[in-house]
Order: C-alpha cells, then sequence, then structure tokens
C-alpha cells in the first residue's frame, strides 16, 4: 500500500512539474525584403500621410508640397533678416544666423509633414554653413526615408515651397 502511495504521489508530482519547452531565438536572418516590407506595413498604418507625392505643380510638374499647412510668417520675416544681414555683412556670424533661420523653418515643416519642404530648407541651411550638424541629420534622415520607401527625393532645387496656410 505504501509503495502504490508513493508510486501515485511521484508520477503526480512528474506530471505536474512538466514545463513548456523554452523558446529558442531563431538564427535565421531577415532578409532586406522582408525588412522593408514589414517597415512599410508600419507606415501604412501609422496613420502618417507618409512621403510627398510627385503632383503637378510649380516645380516642372514633379513635386509639390504635402502635409499640414501651417503659418510660416515668424520664420519667413527670420529669413529675410538673416539673408540681409548677410548682404551687409558675410560674415561667420551671419552665415550661422541665416543657416539656423533655415533650419528652424525646416524643423517646423517636418513637424508638419511637409517633407520635401523641409528638405530643401535643410540644404539651404547646409549650402550657407555647410557643418550645420543638425541640418545634416535632418538631410539624412528624410533621404533615408525616401530610400527605404523607394521614392525618389526632390533633387536640390527641385523642393516645393512650404504650404500656405489659409486663413
Amino acid at each position: 500500500m505504501k509503495v502504490a502511495l508513493i508510486f501515485l504521489v511521484t508520477i503526480s508530482a512528474l506530471a505536474c512539474n512538466k514545463s513548456a519547452p523554452p523558446i529558442v531565438n531563431s538564427t535565421k536572418p531577415i532578409n532586406a525584403a522582408q525588412q522593408t516590407n514589414e517597415a512599410q506595413s508600419v507606415l501604412a498604418h501609422s496613420g502618417e500621410s507618409g512621403t510627398p507625392k510627385p503632383a503637378a505643380g510649380p516645380n516642372n510638374g514633379k513635386w509639390s508640397a504635402s502635409g499640414e499647412p501651417i503659418d510660416t510668417a515668424k520664420f519667413d520675416q527670420a529669413i529675410a533678416k538673416a539673408e540681409k544681414s548677410m548682404k551687409a555683412k558675410p560674415d561667420d556670424a551671419s552665415k550661422d544666423l541665416l543657416a539656423e533661420a533655415y533650419f528652424e523653418r525646416g524643423f517646423a515643416l517636418t513637424d508638419a509633414k511637409q517633407y520635401a519642404s523641409a528638405l530643401g530648407d535643410y540644404r539651404r541651411a547646409l549650402k550657407v554653413q555647410p557643418n550645420h550638424e543638425e541640418s545634416q541629420k535632418w538631410v539624412e534622415q528624410i533621404l533615408g526615408i525616401y530610400q527605404m520607401l523607394k521614392k525618389e527625393p526632390p533633387s536640390e532645387g527641385e523642393e516645393p515651397p512650404p504650404l500656405p496656410l489659409k486663413k
């Protein structure tokens, strides 16, 4: 009787102690096509408007601005003031001021999802101040998005102007 009881306790202890097999991480590499498809799927479901789409417009019919219209008046004034300062005295301080003014408008346009227009401002900032790190970072970021989506970015000088805010 004791042997039967010990046998039943041992079997029930073994049965309750079984656990699921451990999950093993796959060492199989993910191919580039799979990564791209997953990234595009995430972008498609993110709720963001995505990349600017080519459309007929003032830029030889290839690019038009897309995204949310914003009021750029204060940025435009800062750029005009910095350009005037640059013409009067083209020193490092005026170059920094103009590059920063272009960067600030570009950043606001990026925030409004006007990526093609923002790209133009970042490029202008780099023309004035080639070592402007933040502008370089954002140019690379936007170009990387275009590359990931397999879309051709606007060439330099082809970027559309910001969308006007309708009042």
